[in-house]
């Protein structure tokens, strides 16, 4: 990959096949449906390939509905916290369930769904938070607006209605699955009797090395048997988890009270989980502070003071022009780059099964340039 300029993306196709095997045995031992959600990956390039083990993909509004439909195929669900009028008629063109946030929103927009031919859900809020730390992806968190509460919920609808929705996890295991399946069972579960489909949502670490799948499977038969429903589930980053790199390189080494190197890549605009989550991301054959002899705080190369990527420490000295990578780059990233200050966009290659390396994509001025006037 010497040919192709820092920063860019690569995704590795036996590690995202290593992913889709596991989500795919759930589906065959279970007979339940996993789809991709497309908010974390939406990188078309690799959907041929995902398509062939998922049964379809998710979306948050008409751009991601429309790129499901046209490049993933299968089945395509969309959710939003509330619809614009004059988007609805294009996104029933493209979506096979629509997921309503509220009562109103159903009343809205429902008939229309229906008359269309569109399964229709409710999105639900069980009031359950398992999460600790990141009450920014914390769907339960007090006054949030995702999903509809018990307090809120009107049985009038029901006739509307085919399935129920809740989303409630981010990055976790499945104990905090049963523990939420089991709230919105006491608070909701009368209804599924009469419905044909539940969608546990998002946040299902399912391809972590920890993660404890015979508890999932259990989840999900429960409700398959005791309700006689279809069960969705619509993981993001466990379908690319650990499949993808960002190449970087380091452009100059500054002190100021410590070792400083900046790099061609920004947390601000290429990785903004970074900063926002916060985390700090992985990086072959680097440690914690303290851990190896050499301490240095990376950061990227805009004006944004908190544009810092992390602290590690290496083997040896860092030099400018030394190349590094960052792993598990696959998920919210690519769909989050901007080009504040003016930056350039990581271009995205695609390492496949037999080791050949294509560039997929190579962003340059016009990128930056046309989204301004």
């Amino acid at each position: 990959m010497s040919e192709l300029r820092t920063p860019y993306f690569l995704v590795d196709e036996n590690k995202l096949v290593e992913n889709l095997r596991i989500l795919r045995s759930v589906m065959d031992d279970t007979g339940c449906k996993i789809l991709l959600a497309q908010k974390a990956f939406s990188m078309y390039y690799a959907y041929p390939l995902i398509s062939s083990y998922l049964c379809g993909s998710t979306a948050s509004g008409l751009y991601e509905a429309r790129l499901g439909n046209e490049k993933f195929g299968g089945e395509t669900h969309v959710f939003s916290p509330a619809y614009r009028e004059d988007e609805f008629d294009e996104i029933l063109k493209y979506a096979d369930h629509i997921v309503f946030n509220s009562v109103n929103q159903v009343n809205k927009f429902a008939n229309a769904a229906r008359s269309a031919g569109k399964s229709v859900g409710l999105r639900v809020n069980p009031e359950c938070s398992t999460q600790e730390g990141h009450a920014i992806y914390d769907p339960c968190a007090p006054g949030s607006r995702l999903g509809c509460t018990l307090d809120n919920f009107n049985e009038d609808i029901l006739p509307q209605l085919d399935g129920l929705h809740f989303h409630t996890l981010c990055e976790q295991n499945s104990d905090d699955l049963e523990a939420t399946a089991a709230v919105f069972e006491q608070k909701f579960g009368k209804y599924l009797y009469d419905m044909k489909w539940v969608n546990f949502g998002g946040g299902h670490h399912i391809t972590r090395k920890d993660y404890d799948i015979d508890r999932l499977k259990k989840v999900i038969v429960h409700f398959k048997e005791k309700y006689g429903v279809e069960v969705y589930l619509e993981p993001g980053e466990a379908v690319v988890l650990n499949a993808g790199y960002l190449y970087t390189r380091v452009l100059e080494i500054v002190h100021n009270g410590m070792d400083i190197a900046v790099l061609d890549s920004s947390a601000a605009c290429h990785m903004p989980d970074v900063i926002e989550m916060p985390y700090t991301p992985p990086l072959t054959g680097a440690g914690k502070p303290g851990e190896k002899k050499y301490d240095y705080r990376l950061g990227g190369p805009t004006c944004l003071a908190g544009d810092v990527i992390g602290d590690y420490s290496f083997d040896g000295e860092l030099h400018e022009g030394d190349t590094l990578v960052f792993e598990d780059m696959a998920l919210y990233t690519m769909v989050k780059t901007n080009t504040f200050n003016g930056m350039a966009l990581p271009a995205i290659a695609y390492r496949k099964a037999d080791g050949e390396v294509a560039v997929v994509k190579e962003f340059g001025y016009e990128e930056f340039f046309r989204r301004l006037s």
